[in-house]
């Protein structure tokens, strides 16, 4: 079958994966591998510009990309490597670095919110983080980058760094992306207000036990205002509703906005059943990763694997951009 064209995507290494990195980025890259010639990246270098101390990166980076295959990203069809084992990044990176002006790159809102979460590291790899995403994107000639919202400022920047290098050494031998923006933008984590996250403990891993996951499932937030039992409830404010939506069947969700808001059911049934039914999904992904975790050299065998497959595009794109720029081979 043709496939549609190039896809990448890359993801800092967080570790175990939660339920919002797979709502938000892991089922679109499984999905997309059907149309697409996908290339799933565990970009380090990015993680290294906030890491005080690198010490989980090496199991960091191995826990999630167990996750990645566990969850259907299939290395025959896609390739999945370590954004550091492709050197030409490096190259790419510096290259671009001589069309970024840097008033543009301080003005970006992802900049700046991470100025002000850690203002006493402020280094240089923060301030050009989004030269490196743009190097990852074009390095692999992307068609397409699927992103959340909050992620669209760097595509289009990464477009806006493509067509002035394109420009400037008068060639078209880099791609501009195109944006696909995830179906669900953003996953609350269980304190109902802010976006999951392992940082802020509000995450649901996908890795726990059935009984792990309803422990955590019942300390969710659900309707603020509904004090009592007995109370009406709203559930187009309930983050347990929401997630229902995507893991209960049609019939489940209709029950449960119509008894919500006459106090047919309680938040405390909700929650059990939303746990019930994200466990069933997630039962094939717990087995499939069970069976790769007995096999570690495997995981390590398909990221090795990866990087030389990523590495041949990666050199063919930099012959192009040297003899652009007017490099000597």
């Amino acid at each position: 079958m043709t496939k549609k064209g190039r896809v990448f995507s890359g993801a800092r290494p967080t570790g175990r994966q939660h339920l919002g990195n797979y709502l938000g980025a892991i089922r679109n890259y499984v999905a997309l591998q059907a149309d697409y010639d996908c290339v799933y990246c565990v970009v380090d270098l990015h993680a290294l510009t906030t890491m005080e101390t690198t010490r989980d990166l090496k199991n960091n980076t191995y826990e999630m990309a167990l996750d990645w295959l566990a969850a259907g990203i299939d290395p025959q069809e896609s390739i999945v490597f370590i954004q550091s084992q492709v050197r030409q990044i490096n190259e790419l990176f510096l290259i671009f670095s001589m069309v970024s002006p840097l008033g543009k790159l301080t003005d970006l809102p992802t900049f700046k919110e991470k100025v002000r979460q850690a203002p006493h590291n402020v280094n240089l790899g923060l301030v050009g983080y989004p030269v490196l995403m743009a190097a990852d994107i074009a390095l692999y000639k992307a068609d397409l980058v699927p992103v959340g919202i909050d992620q669209a400022p760097h595509i289009e920047y990464t477009r806006e760094t493509v067509r002035s290098f394109n420009y400037r050494y008068s060639t078209n031998v880099l791609v501009e992306p195109g944006m696909k923006v995830t179906e669900i933008p953003k996953v609350l984590g269980t304190d109902g207000q802010q976006k999951m996250s392992k940082s802020l403990n509000n995450h649901i891993e996908l890795a726990l036990t059935a009984e792990e996951t309803q422990k955590v499932v019942m300390t969710m937030v659900t309707d603020p205002q509904r004090a009592r039992r007995t109370d009406p409830g709203n559930p187009d404010v309930c983050n347990v509703f929401s997630l229902h939506k995507v893991f209960s069947s049609p019939e489940e969700v209709d029950t449960i906005n119509t008894e919500c808001r006459n106090a047919g059911i309680g938040c405390v049934d909700c929650k059990k059943l939303f746990a019930r039914n994200l466990n069933a999904h997630l039962a094939p992904f717990r087995e499939k990763r069970s069976a790769l975790a007995e096999k570690p050299d495997y995981i390590w065998d398909v990221l090795h694997d990866g990087a030389q497959r990523a590495g041949t595009i990666a050199e063919q794109t930099m012959q192009e951009v040297r003899a652009a720029v007017g490099l000597p081979e």
